[in-house]
Parts: C-alpha cells; sequence; structure tokens
C-alpha cells in the first residue's frame, strides 16, 4: 500500500497540518540539533576565513613596511 493511498481518502487539514505538527513532535530535538550543528559549523567556518584573512593582510603590511623579508 502505498503512501498516496493512505492519504487519499484523508481531509486536506490531516495532510498539511496534523502530519507535520506530529512529524514536528517527534524528530523535533533531531531537528533542533542538526540545525544547531550546522549553525555552528558555519559560525565556525566563517570565523575561520576572517582570521586567516586577517593574518594574510597584516603579514602583506608588515612585509611591504619592512622591505620585503624577515
Amino acid at each position: 500500500m502505498a503512501v498516496r493511498e493512505i492519504f487519499a481518502g484523508m481531509p486536506w487539514w490531516v495532510k498539511w497540518i496534523a502530519v507535520p505538527v506530529i512529524a514536528i513532535v517527534v524528530f523535533g530535538g533531531l531537528i533542533a540539533s542538526v540545525l544547531g550543528f550546522v549553525i555552528g559549523l558555519l559560525f565556525k567556518i566563517l570565523l575561520f576565513v576572517i582570521l586567516v584573512g586577517g593574518l594574510v593582510f597584516v603579514v602583506r603590511k608588515v612585509m611591504s613596511s619592512s622591505g620585503g623579508g624577515w
């Protein structure tokens, strides 16, 4: 029996309101933890890019003002 056949005789609110609400209640913690992990990872990647860019900027400024060598 296919899912489409199961939902064929159901009212619209069961398909579009009740089932998503039940899914959020059951999997809400999992969804929240995955979203938290992804957002944290993106923040760490952005922080890494900013820090490396700042380091490259500082090194280039120091190298250009000191004459080019260590």
